[in-house]
């Protein structure tokens, strides 16, 4: 089949190398709703604990129906191909469509391309997606797939017959996407001789490509952004204008609306200013930056971390004030959501406005979104404490709301939201247990239960789970994005559970989740590993919202814009009797002289053993003995921080996938495709990578140098200074420094499947100066033994042996996380004396009395 359009984007094709030039259509989706049903199961501590291809085991209901309807059939497609927009690679070998579905819903799509050859020839490719799909050539079916397993991939080796001269390839895939979902394929040449793709193209194919080459090298001129002009910089000039659109938005979970910019790049220019930081919402953003040269567009997103510093509330030595200040940034400031609202009508600022943000959320909740029970218990607690706040005619359709959502997977229903995890089953329980306490008497509609028995079910329910919690507490360990969600639902139970040991118990988990934030911490900005991670939870420091919490807590931090518990907690301070030891805000923002070193254990049957160590001018935080070698899901296994700049930090990962700001599971920068051997003894750190060989073929570190006060590379090694912090990268072969693209100038990468990092960190008060530092540990290096022992020889620690059984051998000590505990051991340097911490004090209490 001929195409009447004559130009094209082209682009030589060679074995192993993925066919990457596509038109799209839009993406057709329609709702799958399935008759209403129950599930059996309970919170799964290891949903994550996947060895093969991060394959999640929990099947729903609205799966099982679409694989009955829809596996091992001929592909039925109810669009036409129309193309609309084009896709350019970027590097990924995927057509990538990747996102977050809170209804399960079905989706397909087209594709279409082209592929010259120079003569007849059977080329040979790999067909692959996660759902169903199948491929054209010249109009003929050559190949389908239909397995359509969520997030699993399908591939197939196929036959492709070409013939001399431009063929022509259409792509039908679709999927039924439920919560986070791989909707992707690729078509990756493995035998074929003189190949080249031609996209069919508006434009001269020189142009096209002009405009390619820009967003292949576009980028934030800052890594991130407190005040100032955003702007973008490209590598090269526009050869002639382009027209420039701008989209503004928040992660999956945020319920804004977009923003949108238009400019114009003059030919010849490298930069384009999108707006003032002050006419940006604060946190980590996505920009969609769309370029159009005539009727050729293309689009590529960039994220980057927006923060107000100049609209700061002060930090008063008073936790009260600061309660109060947290409310009123939340109420004015924070996105138009449940938790801006249950801030708002704490200071009474309730009206048409508040009513407003109310209504927009009660659709969300009342059909079961997925993270719905994120905007229920704010809902609840606003409902219970402050209803004659609220408009008669809102307040009714909270209650309506309330009454008919699903508390549990054994109620009816055909919804995907996710039960399974620690921080999601204790939402559920919490609202499940407020929720009938509110309406004894009534009867709720799912469960047909009266809410006395609704509220003792979901009693009973958090009985376990909070018994769960003081065994094992938290699962994700360290998580920045989900600190919050459990500390949303104990704070709803610490003020409004009419249980007395429930609200004893809750309150304890919240200070001792307070602790573990205070110990690791650097300036009150978490700095450990984390079970699991994000980029947008990873690059963003100012704007978290645990650096929200620390500035309530510890009276070190910033607000941003996004909160789920963040005013629960100042209220919990503020009217709800709630306390912490003040000696926590001390080691959350340590400034003294020595150092602190903190061992424990997290997670169920202490899965997670984490280290971590830091003075008043570096941290570094790590996890032993995890699952060496495995695929990896979220976990981020090593991090660390410089100086006093939140933004001066490092993390090193594996990439789970190549393309920039995807939803992959681990992604570009969130988590590890595979688990590397880590091992830590104080300020030293050995990441040892074998990655499998289907997964990307280098690792890297975040490396924002414009963050770093000096930076000098010297092959394998890298020098850096931020404040008086110092820290020495030694990698086991040649770093090869980003300068082009996304990520110019924040990334460093060894290639290779294989690699190991070295970090040691130190000061310049003991060193003098990063030069003298160098000079110093010019020999920091590393050897692997027969037996799987990796040696290091360190100028200060001397020969430091990480044994195959992760311990850790010096000539003073011997470290083996086997011994690690729960409660965890926090040791001070240079005295190498025990610190008792406030839970232990607890502890102790209750041992005596016992």
């Amino acid at each position: 089949m001929a195409m009447a359009n004559t130009m094209y984007l082209t682009h030589s094709l060679k074995p192993g190398q993925a066919v990457g030039h596509w038109q799209l259509g839009d993406v057709h989706e329609e709702r799958y709703d399935v008759p209403d049903r129950t599930m059996e199961g309970k919170m799964d501590a290891f949903f994550f604990l996947t060895k093969d291809r991060n394959f999640i085991p929990h099947q729903y209901a609205c799966r099982t129906d679409f694989i009955e309807e829809y596996r091992g059939k001929t592909p039925q497609p109810v669009t036409s191909f129309e193309p609309t927009r084009v896709w350019l690679p970027f590097g990924s070998p995927r057509v990538d469509l990747s996102g977050f579905w809170f209804r399960a819903t079905r989706v397909e799509c087209w594709a279409q391309t082209t592929i010259d050859s120079p003569r007849d020839q059977v080329a040979r490719f790999s067909f692959a997606t996660c759902g169903g799909a199948f491929l054209e050539v010249n109009g003929s079916r050559v190949a389908e797939l239909t397995r359509y397993q969520r997030n699993f991939e399908e591939r197939a080796e196929i036959e492709m017959p070409l013939k001399a001269g431009r063929n022509e390839l259409r792509v039908w895939f679709a999927d039924l996407c439920e919560r986070d979902a791989r909707y992707y394929f690729s078509l990756e040449l493995i035998a074929g001789e003189g190949l080249s793709v031609g996209m069919p193209s508006a434009i001269d194919g020189t142009r096209a490509v002009a405009v390619e080459n820009m967003l292949e090298g576009m980028r934030f001129e800052k890594p991130s952004y407190g005040r100032g002009e955003v702007a973008i910089v490209f590598d090269n000039p526009a050869t002639s204008p382009l027209y420039v659109h701008v989209e503004v938005r928040g992660d999956f979970m945020s319920t804004e609306e977009t923003l949108e910019f238009s400019k114009t790049l003059p030919a010849g220019a490298t930069r384009v200013a999108i707006a003032d930081t002050s006419e940006l919402p604060a946190d980590f953003r996505h920009f969609d930056i769309t370029l159009r040269d005539d009727d050729f567009v293309a689009t590529r997103v960039l994220g980057v971390e927006i923060c107000h510093l100049d609209r700061q509330p002060p930090a008063s030595a008073d936790i009260q004030a600061r309660a109060q200040a947290v409310l009123d940034h939340v109420a004015e400031r924070g996105e138009r959501d449940m938790v801006a609202v249950l801030a708002r009508l704490a200071f009474n600022r309730g009206g048409p406005e508040t009513d407003r943000i109310i209504e927009s959320c009660l659709p969300i909740i009342g059909d079961c979104h997925d993270c719905a029970d994120f905007l229920l218990v704010p809902l609840l607690w606003s409902r219970i404490s402050w209803p004659e706040r609220i408009a008669p005619e809102t307040l009714a359709r909270m209650d309506d709301v309330i009454l008919r959502f699903r508390y549990w997977m054994d109620e009816p229903g055909n919804d995907v939201m996710w039960y399974f995890s620690e921080n999601h089953a204790l939402l559920f329980h919490t609202a499940c247990h407020l929720a009938g306490t509110l309406f004894p008497d009534a009867t709720f509609k799912r469960s047909g239960r009266k809410g006395r028995e609704q509220a003792e079910i979901g009693r009973q329910r958090l009985l376990e789970w909070l018994t769960h919690f003081e065994a094992c507490e938290m699962a994700e360990w360290n998580s920045a994005p989900y600190f919050p969600i459990d500390l949303k639902g104990l704070c709803a139970l610490y003020a409004l559970s009419p249980d007395a040991g429930i609200r004893e118990r809750s309150g304890a988990a919240i200070r001792r989740l307070l602790e573990i934030m205070a110990l690791s911490s650097h300036h009150g900005m978490m700095t450990a590993s984390q079970g699991r991670s994000y980029e947008h939870t990873l690059r963003p420091g100012r704007t978290l919202e645990l650096s929200g919490m620390s500035y309530l807590a510890f009276g070190k931090g910033s607000l941003g814009r996004r909160f789920h518990a963040l005013p629960q907690l100042a209220l919990c301070f503020a009217e709800h009797g709630l306390t912490i030891d003040p000696s926590l805000a001390a080691i959350a923002d340590h400034k003294g002289t020595g150092a602190y070193e903190w061992r424990y254990k997290q997670g169920e049957n202490g899965i997670a053993s984490l280290y971590h160590f830091k003075s008043k001018d570096y941290a570094l935080g790590s996890i032993a003995a995890y699952r060496w070698g495995e695929w990896g899901y979220q976990e981020t296994v090593l991090h660390l921080r410089l100086g006093d700049k939140p933004e001066s930090q490092i993390w090193i990962n594996h990439p789970g996938e190549v393309i920039h700001s995807g939803y992959g599971r681990p992604s570009y920068w969130g988590g590890c495709g595979t688990v590397p051997r880590v091992h830590q003894y104080r300020s030293l750190a050995v990441v040892d990578f074998k990655a499998h060989p289907t997964q990307p073929d280098f690792t890297h570190a975040w490396l924002p140098e414009a963050e770093m006060d000096e930076v000098v590379h010297e092959g394998n090694r890298i020098l850096l200074r931020s404040g008086e912090g110092l820290c020495l990268l030694v990698a086991s072969g040649p770093l090869e420094k980003v300068t082009k693209g996304p990520t110019a100038g924040c990334e460093v990468r060894l290639p290779g499947h294989a690699g190991r990092w070295l970090v040691r960190l130190s000061d310049v008060a003991t060193e003098g100066s990063l030069a003298a530092f160098g000079r110093r540990f010019a020999g920091l290096s590393a050897e692997e033994r027969n037996d799987g022992v990796i040696v290091v020889q360190d100028p200060d620690f001397g020969a430091v042996a990480c044994s195959s059984d992760a311990v850790v051998r010096t000539e003073k000590e011997t470290i083996d996380p086997k011994n690690w505990t729960l409660s965890g051991e926090l040791t001070a340097f240079p005295e190498g004396a025990r610190v008792t911490l406030p839970s232990q004090h607890k502890r102790q209490e209750q041992l005596k009395i016992a």
